[in-house]
């Protein structure tokens, strides 16, 4: 994420403060995907995190900076976890389906949905100002997929005729979208689905489409 006003007071904090901060954020992230934004309270807030009324302020001052920070603390662990070495850099057909095979074996894949998909569905119908928060997070996202595609591409495994923007696009809907439907199902059928089909669309564009083919179960 950039840098922003709230990065910049947590260099500030102690370790203790950190520590509190962030449990404010993981409590206030439940509270709000598990009861809205408009119903979620200081008074809720305070018991489920364990802190004062003083402390809440000391961090968030009012709302608005308090759903900013749950932005960026949900957007930053999903981040991470797409970043890291598991899935190679996303530069292969076979990271691509080791990582839609992660959500597919993943039970709480339709018991929990995506984190940030579902905060930004409840953050958007409030009249918070938010919104270029959450679409930086969301392109941030597309871009892990969108530069893998493109090293894909420079080692001549994708032709040149693929969008590496639009195909990360393609697969960030798949899942959105493959996650909601897995949730109303309650199986997560519809994510496979969703997943398989936008990989199989990406494999469309490689240069050697049945090397290193493997099947997600």
């Amino acid at each position: 994420m950039e840098a922003t006003t709230g990065a910049r007071v947590r260099q500030k904090l102690t370790d203790k403060g950190q520590a509190t901060r962030a449990r404010i954020l993981e409590h206030a992230a439940e509270l709000i995907y598990t009861k809205g934004v408009h119903a979620t309270n200081n008074e809720q807030l305070r018991r489920a995190a364990g802190v004062s009324g003083s402390q809440l302020n000391h961090y968030f001052p009012t709302k608005e900076s308090l759903v900013l920070a749950v932005i960026e603390w949900q957007a930053e662990r999903v981040l991470t976890f797409h970043r890291s070495e598991r899935f190679t850099h996303f530069d292969s057909l076979d990271s691509l389906r080791e990582w839609a095979g992660h959500y597919i074996a993943y039970e709480g894949s339709y018991q929990e949905g995506c984190s940030l998909g579902s905060l930004a569905a409840e953050i958007i119908k409030t009249d918070l100002d938010v919104r270029t928060e959450l679409a930086n997070a969301f392109e941030q996202w597309r871009d892990i997929f969108r530069d893998g595609l493109e090293r894909m591409q420079r080692h001549g495994r994708l032709s040149a005729e693929a969008d590496p923007t639009r195909l990360a696009c393609l697969l960030l809907a798949a899942f959105q979208g493959g996650m909601l439907l897995a949730q109303v199902a309650r199986d997560t059928a519809p994510l496979k689905d969703a997943l398989l089909a936008a990989i199989d669309h990406v494999q469309t564009f490689a240069t050697f489409p049945a090397a290193g083919v493997s099947e997600v179960r």
